[in-house]
């Protein structure tokens, strides 16, 4: 993967292994197998990894919840080698450090590469605001190209790793704040430049999608109302049961409920590392839209 060591090498169903997720960092690999059929071929399939790409470790990262509905445990387990407790990586000319024990997903968010560099292109001077930094993705990208960046996560966890992040990228002009990003959004005065919206999926499943388009039209509408005329908002909704159109949708009300008029700059989604089937719509999770306030 050209400008990164730390790429998805399986994406289940959009690599045609359903149940089956790769993902390398550096010189670590780590696995989740999320049914019952990848589960019990688990041992084989470290040996081809180990075969394939002499790793210094694999690990199986399989706490997510996903298993339980196939009885199957949460846990987190070496299958080979050793594994530390993060590992630097290169991403688009950062160094980032992955924590590929206890981090988020596989440890950082690989999916939102791509997005990441489509934001920075946006970042013209002035201020940015950055909600869900999680450890500083879009935050770390966008910094060299504005005045000032807000990075907002409830995780102190995460903003440690972001805070590490920054300091090894030489990067000053972040500030990391632990917060509540709708209370933060709705008592927020200051305006900006550049908003980013990165929450986690609001819509874990379809019983849970009103409440997701309730949630997601919020934010949006909050971080709306501190935008003025040419201000970028870069929305993103990692919810596969809310579609693309339904985000549009529900940016457009929040867009007419906060008098702001929105002009579509890019419509975007994962990294071409997370292959999408036409006919399987699961594969296709992530989606990011660019708008500019006209």
């Amino acid at each position: 993967m050209q400008g990164s060591d730390a790429y998805r090498v399986v994406h289940a169903e959009g690599d045609l292994l359903p149940g089956l997720i790769v993902d390398r960092y550096r010189d670590h690999l780590v696995v989740q197998t999320l049914d019952q059929g990848m589960d019990a071929a688990k041992a084989e399939i470290a040996s081809c990894l180990e075969d394939i790409f002499h790793p210094a470790g694999i690990v199986a990262r399989n706490d997510a919840a996903v298993r339980a509905k196939e009885d199957l445990p949460l846990e987190t387990t070496i299958l080979a080698g050793e594994v530390p407790e993060s590992v630097t990586v290169q991403m688009n000319g950062l160094t980032l450090r992955a924590d590929l024990l206890h981090g988020q997903k596989t440890g950082i968010f690989l999916d939102q590469r791509e997005n990441y560099l489509a934001a920075a292109r946006y970042g013209r001077g002035g201020r940015a605001l950055d909600c869900f930094t999680s450890t500083g993705g879009f935050a770390l990208h966008l910094a060299p190209h504005c005045e000032s960046v807000d990075a907002v996560d409830s995780s102190a966890a995460a903003l440690d790793t972001a805070r590490c992040n920054a300091k090894a990228n030489n990067i000053a002009n972040i500030d990391f704040r632990e917060a509540d990003v709708f209370d933060l959004l709705a008592g927020h005065r200051r305006s900006y430049e550049l908003i980013v919206l990165d929450p986690p999926a609001f819509a874990k499943s379809r019983r849970h999608v009103d409440a997701a388009i309730t949630a997601y039209k919020e934010i949006n509408l909050r971080a709306l109302r501190l935008l003025a005329p040419g201000g970028i908002l870069v929305t993103c909704s990692c919810s596969h049961h809310v579609s693309e159109a339904m985000l549009f949708e529900l940016v457009a009300q929040a867009a007419l409920d906060a008098n702001r008029t929105l002009r579509v700059l890019e419509r975007r989604s994962q990294s071409q590392d997370h292959p999408i089937l036409l006919t399987v719509p699961e594969t296709l999770y992530l989606k990011c839209l660019i708008l500019e306030v006209v």
